[in-house]
């Protein structure tokens, strides 16, 4: 097959543009430019989030192998330039005017509340016809008119969209051209309302084939009613990124956020969202703190793109940090849990390499590359059973599962771990290592590849 060009499209973009200083006079994004003209942590930073962090290595790779010629990727993005050049790959960006953009978030925020089963439920029945709806709308039309725009004159060979945000592109693009939809987060049929499944299904059915991260997740789509082609494709990292710092670095970098050489870390790499469930780990390590006067729960995280200023502006991380932040005080371990924020690459790998061991404590989890990441790092993870990722996880061979609303037995379960002589730790981790093949990103290169080989031949 020859090299392909695509278009990929996402709500999260690959780069979020950080505003110039206000004394920086008569200061305005370029209308194109190539990434190397600017400083990454001065002039950007790269979203965080499993969907950008899956796609950019992934284009990368597809490129270097020769499978694409050239790739497109259109995001939804009010701050930077309009168009970014980076190595064969295009960033277009999409803005969207402010006093559109809060009925659009409140319309995804509502579907996003709904399918993780939220509490309490936002009001469903009307959702698709309010008037946020037709900023949902609107917004995915203008998305939908550019990448038509961008295939008049690039003739793209497929479309690659990502996630519910952009349910409604495919339908609006109006092109007999394959195209590709790519789910990212759970996706549980009987958490849709009723008044929702015909709209979902007839978007669905728009795409050539719907991409799902497990086999209980397109199960689903055929109990939704969703009667076309659908592919499980597991998440995926490049190993490649993880490193294995020395103590000295480890130890020093962990100093900087008040974790001293004596402590047990417990350590939850998550955004600040309610769905991570933060609030049931802490709630455990507070049963933990009299038997274990030295433990440390370090929360690692910020909030995601709706959360960012230069996003959708969404205040709900700073609200569940000062709710969690309140309730560790109450529970007299406000000393024992540490907020780090976002960290960067090296510190992130340095709190992996610090960690006893790591916990994803989430109400619902589409899938949970955090602890993929874990595994890489020799470090056992406790799950829990409502991550898409728990479809990997041998209890007690591989991983731990738990019950997240049961947070006497998540105690017990860290309590078991600290109390190991290293025996099981180290038989977990070693069996984790081998289940961590299943999501590299050389392994979904090659899938994306067949994937991309059979929509067009088909």
């Amino acid at each position: 097959m020859e090299p392909l060009t695509i278009c990929v499209n996402s709500q999260t973009p690959l780069l979020q543009f950080l505003p110039p200083p206000e004394d920086t006079p008569g200061a305005a994004w370029p209308g194109s430019a190539r990434l190397d003209e600017f400083d990454e942590g001065v002039e950007y930073r790269f979203s965080p989030g499993g969907v950008t962090r899956m796609v950019y290595p992934l284009l990368r790779r597809l490129l270097a192998n020769g499978v694409l010629a050239g790739a497109s990727w259109v995001a939804l993005n009010s701050v930077g330039p309009r168009q970014v050049r980076a190595d064969g790959l295009t960033l277009e960006n999409v803005a969207l005017d402010p006093l559109r953009m809060g009925g659009y978030a409140k319309t995804k925020e509502a579907i996003w509340s709904t399918v993780h089963g939220l509490e309490p439920p936002p009001a469903v029945d009307d959702l698709f016809w309010s008037e946020e709806f037709t900023e949902y709308a609107f917004y995915n039309r203008v998305t939908a008119e550019r990448i038509r725009k961008l295939d008049a004159d690039l003739d793209f060979d497929a479309f690659y969209i990502h996630d519910f945000q952009q349910m409604p592109v495919g339908q609006m693009l109006g092109s007999l051209k394959p195209k590709i939809f790519r789910w990212h987060i759970p996706f549980e049929a009987e958490r849709i309302p009723e008044s929702w499944r015909e709209l979902f299904v007839s978007y669905l059915a728009e795409y050539d084939v719907v991409v799902v991260s497990t086999e209980r997740y397109r199960a689903a789509l055929t109990t939704l009613g969703y009667e076309g082609k659908s592919l499980r494709m597991y998440p995926y990292v490049d190993p490649r990124e993880y490193r294995r710092p020395t103590k000295k670095v480890v130890e020093a970098t962990c100093a900087r956020w008040g974790v001293r050489p004596d402590d047990l870390v417990i350590l939850v790499v998550a955004r600040m969202d309610p769905t991570k469930a933060h609030d049931r780990a802490i709630q455990a390590v507070a049963k933990l703190v009299p038997a274990y006067p030295t433990v440390r729960l370090v929360l690692v995280g910020n909030g995601s793109f709706s959360a960012a200023s230069g996003g959708l502006g969404l205040s709900k991380a700073a609200r569940w940090r000062a709710h969690l932040e309140a309730m560790a005080h109450r529970l007299g371990v406000g000393e024992r849990v540490i907020f780090t924020g976002h960290v960067g690459q090296e510190a992130l790998d340095c709190f992996y390499e610090r960690a006893q061991f790591t916990v994803l404590p989430s109400v619902n989890e589409g899938f949970g590359l955090v602890v993929v990441e874990s595994w890489l790092h020799r470090r056992p993870a406790l799950v829990t059973e409502r991550a898409g990722i728990a479809e990997l996880i041998q209890d007690g061979e591989n991983g731990i599962l738990f019950d997240p609303d049961d947070i006497g037995s998540l105690a017990q379960k860290m309590r078991e771990l600290l109390d190991d002589d290293g025996t099981v730790s180290a038989r977990l981790a070693q069996n984790a290592l081998v289940t961590s093949k299943l999501c590299t990103l050389a392994r979904a290169a090659r899938g994306e590849a067949e994937l991309l080989a059979m929509a067009i031949e088909a």
